[in-house]
């Protein structure tokens, strides 16, 4: 039996999609989009290093409800790169000039580990602007000393030397299931980390890996009490950032919030287990 190649393009296969460039407040992004714009908006955001592919599994199960857009981050992927301090109220701004620039005065917002971060910073400071606010494995409560230096480590090598083995090896460290990170995903970061500029770039977005930039950009109790959202606080039992404990400790501290754990998933759930997610996903954003 021959194994089916596994494939980005494939995982967008079953759904009309678009990509291309916003002008949001002079930052040029990118963008991946499914659904239609007379949809509710959704809007997807990756982690540190990342870029809006993080999310082609989800794409064609979201844009049946949602016109769904995962984007590049100011800093990162394919959009603009600014010598800018990449500390958190940065994207939070860069997000909210996106939302702006689609038109639209209110969003979903999804975001995994910084996106997760980024996400709840919006809430806090743009209530109005958040409709349902989903965090998965996100920053913004947790500094493990050993977790930061292990991502600025595996980071910087893989753009010092975008080989495959190096690209691979930062991707693994997303998933729990190391099988899960396939060829496609891997040529996709190659490329982006084999920009013109690109460590310089890199440095400046592991500064939030720093203990002491991190410790002020980090989420107080009383700023978490402030997310008025529905929000999920969504987990799993082998997220190599922070436990499912620390999870659950997150949700508490938001008003009214809901907590899920995914099993057998690392720091990647929208991908690892993709239909189980999507369920989860999309059920708590229609309000079921």
């Amino acid at each position: 039996m021959t194994t089916q190649h596994k494939s980005i393009w494939t995982d967008l296969t079953a759904v009309p999609f678009s990509q291309g460039f916003i002008d949001a407040d002079g930052i040029k992004t990118r963008y991946l989009s499914s659904g239609s714009p007379d949809k509710p908006l959704l809007i997807l955001l990756h982690g540190t290093g990342g870029h809006a592919e993080a999310y082609s599994r989800n794409m064609a199960a979201h844009g049946e409800h949602f016109w769904t857009v995962s984007i590049d981050l100011v800093g990162h992927g394919w959009s603009d790169k600014p010598a800018i301090a990449y500390e958190i109220p940065a994207y939070g701004a860069h997000v909210v000039s996106v939302i702006r620039a689609l038109g639209r005065d209110k969003a979903h917002i999804s975001g995994e580990s910084l996106g997760g971060w980024v996400a709840a910073w919006i809430a806090i400071h743009h209530p109005d602007i958040v409709a349902r606010l989903v965090l998965n494995t996100s920053g913004g409560w947790t500094a493990h000393p050993e977790v930061m230096k292990r991502i600025h480590q595996l980071s910087m090598e893989a753009v010092r030397d975008p080989s495959y083995e190096r690209i691979r090896e930062r991707l693994e460290f997303l998933m729990h299931d190391k099988t899960q990170v396939n060829d496609d995903l891997v040529e996709t970061r190659r490329a982006i980390y084999a920009q013109p500029g690109y460590i310089a770039t890199m440095e400046r977005v592991l500064c939030l890996q720093d203990i002491e930039t991190r410790k002020r950009n980090m989420l107080s109790d009383d700023d978490t009490a402030r997310i008025k959202a529905p929000t999920l606080v969504l987990w799993t039992s082998h997220d190599p950032t922070a436990t499912p404990e620390e999870g659950r400790t997150i949700s508490q501290k938001i008003p009214g919030a809901r907590y899920k754990v995914m099993n057998g998933c690392g720091h990647w759930p929208q991908f690892e287990n993709a239909p189980q997610f999507n369920q989860l996903h999309s059920d708590f954003l229609l309000g079921r």
